[in-house]
């Protein structure tokens, strides 16, 4: 489903020039605005979605002013050393302009949900509902031009540079640093106890998660993780070990031929015996007995 920004507004004394320039990727939307000014020109604008407003150019022997509410104090914006505002979902954002000309803008919307779904990483609620009014950033200017040229660009680039450019450009406003590897927490020593011995004594057979998980009181995926960071390994790999260690006593302690103890340790043939026993141990069961028994 094709996310599509949802925005009102109640203006006056603007022209679009030439068109609205739209782009599409993945939960973001961005557009390119170049408009002239009547003497005067304002309005409001708000929207469902966390959006950004980036004044790329203006011409014109006056000022924009940009505020939160029509009665509160405004900030002069310009292109040079207040170009960019951050407005939260659902928040207004006023604007009055006096003798501009033209002005050339990027708006970018995003859905903060999709946006924290493809990072895999929640977006700071206190951030994405704090608006900044009036800032500049060098780094976000450069990457709000290249959006901007690429949004107006006739024959486009593939998506995933103009997406790559507007994730940057999000992952920046919202300060959003390298996710710390969290340190996987490990099971209680009866935990491990119970699951390696019920693993020892079910080996032959296929043993499912849910079977350990609840032999240790806690989740499939908790059971998994905190199992890895316990012994190293993940649980079939421990059950895979459990059964070459059988398969190994059998080859020592008798002449059965590797079909019976491929088939008696839970493999489905010979092959498949040989294939586990060679990516494990590193050689062929033959091999490993001849170097035990000489």
């Amino acid at each position: 489903m094709t996310f599509q920004p949802r925005m009102q507004n109640k203006i006056e004394g603007f022209s679009v020039v030439g068109g609205l320039h739209r782009r599409c990727w993945n939960g973001i939307v961005a557009d390119v605005w170049d408009v002239e000014c009547a003497p005067y020109a304002g309005g409001y604008y708000v929207a469902n979605d966390p959006r950004l407003f980036i004044l790329l150019d203006m011409r014109g022997p006056g000022n924009s002013m940009v505020k939160l509410a029509p009665k509160r104090e405004a900030g002069v914006q310009d292109k040079e050393h207040h170009p960019i505002s951050y407005v939260p979902a659902g928040m207004e954002l006023w604007a009055d302009m006096t003798d501009v000309e033209y002005l050339r803008h990027l708006d970018l919307h995003f859905d903060a949900e999709i946006v924290a779904r493809r990072l895999m990483e929640e977006l700071d609620p206190v951030r994405l509902m704090s608006p900044r009014l009036l800032f500049s950033d060098e780094r976000i200017l450069a990457l709000s031009r290249l959006i901007a040229t690429e949004c107006a660009n006739p024959q486009p680039l593939h998506d995933l540079y103009g997406d790559g450019l507007s994730l940057s450009l999000i992952i920046d406003v919202m300060k959003l640093g390298k996710a710390e590897v969290r340190k996987r927490s490990k099971l209680a020593t009866w935990q491990l106890r119970k699951a390696t011995e019920f693993i020892q004594e079910n080996c032959m057979r296929s043993i499912r998660l849910e079977e350990l998980a609840t032999l240790a009181g806690v989740s499939q995926s908790h059971f998994s993780h905190a199992f890895k960071a316990s012994t190293g390994v993940a649980p079939h790999q421990w059950q895979m070990n459990a059964r070459l260690e059988r398969a190994k006593q059998m080859i020592l302690q008798g002449n059965q031929p590797l079909t019976v103890i491929a088939t008696e340790t839970g493999f489905s043939d010979q092959a498949h015996f040989t294939r586990v026993f060679r990516k494990n141990v590193g050689t062929t069961p033959a091999h490993w007995k001849k170097t035990r028994v000489a």
